[in-house]
């Protein structure tokens, strides 16, 4: 004679059924379709992108060295074709212990950013575009490092240099005609088939306040701007951008004249740099 479970042991075993059941489907969607299978992920996408639709996209393309060997100075490059309504593009390094980069609106610029980071350990690089319809296209690469980027001064810190070159630019249009390098180098160097390149370095220290005695100290806008006074492009670099930091610009025309970089950074101090 076989007696009936109590009603409480049936309910636990139901329950254990049911969570067999789901295993795999929770299993496989545990990353949220991330590629890279990346734990900080989820978390990330919730703290930095909010509530939109996030899709993994081809036609955002991040281009970086498979080997970090300046894990200080990590050349970074982003480009997005065939997106219409982009509204910006956040830069996102999953290990990092500061992990957005920079924010660009590239308004009258085309969707292509270039420039040097720091990094802390190997780690995903992305890159995040919010088209109008308040999608979330992302693509990225993996870059692997010895580490060690964000927790060290740079040279200029260092050696004390950085008070007397604070704020000044220098700058460089190129043509279409020219062959343009990112800000990576010149194993990035691409022919413009339309358009200028713009591109624009900052002297300023970048300190991520991960070093100790020394308090975050960064960049933290900077806008471009044309003859009329016009914004062109809108950054929002952070502190894990490289010391006296290189950005690369494009546009489909080159922008009338004279331009100007005008922005500040976290303590207060003002940018305002004709570029000829």
């Amino acid at each position: 004679m076989t007696h009936p479970l109590p009603l409480a042991r049936r309910r636990w075993l139901a329950g254990a059924l049911c969570l067999l059941a789901t295993a795999p489907a929770l299993a496989a969607d545990a990353f949220e379709g991330d590629p890279y299978q990346s734990h900080p992920w989820s978390d990330m996408r919730r703290e930095f992108l909010g509530a939109g639709e996030v899709v993994w996209d081809a036609r955002v393309q991040v281009s970086g060295p498979a080997f970090a060997e300046d894990p200080m100075n990590v050349p970074v490059s982003v480009s997005v074709d065939g997106l219409t309504g982009i509204e910006r593009i956040v830069i996102l390094v999953d290990r990092n212990p500061i992990r957005k980069v920079l924010e660009y609106q590239p308004l009258a610029a085309l969707p292509r950013v270039s420039f040097r980071f720091k990094l802390e350990q190997a780690s995903p690089v992305r890159a995040a575009v919010r088209t109008a319809d308040g999608r979330w296209h992302v693509g990225g690469t993996w870059v692997d490092s010895s580490g060690g980027g964000c927790t060290v001064s740079g040279a200029t810190r260092k050696d004390g240099s950085w008070s007397r070159t604070l704020g000044t630019v220098s700058s460089r249009v190129f043509e279409r005609s020219e062959a343009a390098g990112s800000a990576s180098g010149a194993a990035d160097t691409i022919a413009l088939d339309a358009g200028s390149r713009i591109r624009v370095r900052v002297m300023h220290p970048m300190d991520t306040g991960l070093v100790a005695g020394v308090p975050a100290f960064y960049l933290s806008k900077l806008t471009l701007r044309d003859g009329a006074d016009r914004e062109l492009l809108r950054l929002q670099p952070f502190e894990p951008v490289s010391e006296n930091p290189v950005f690369s610009f494009d546009f489909p025309v080159r922008p009338a004249g004279p331009l100007r970089l005008v922005g500040v950074d976290n303590n207060g101090n003002r940018i305002d740099s004709r570029i000829e």
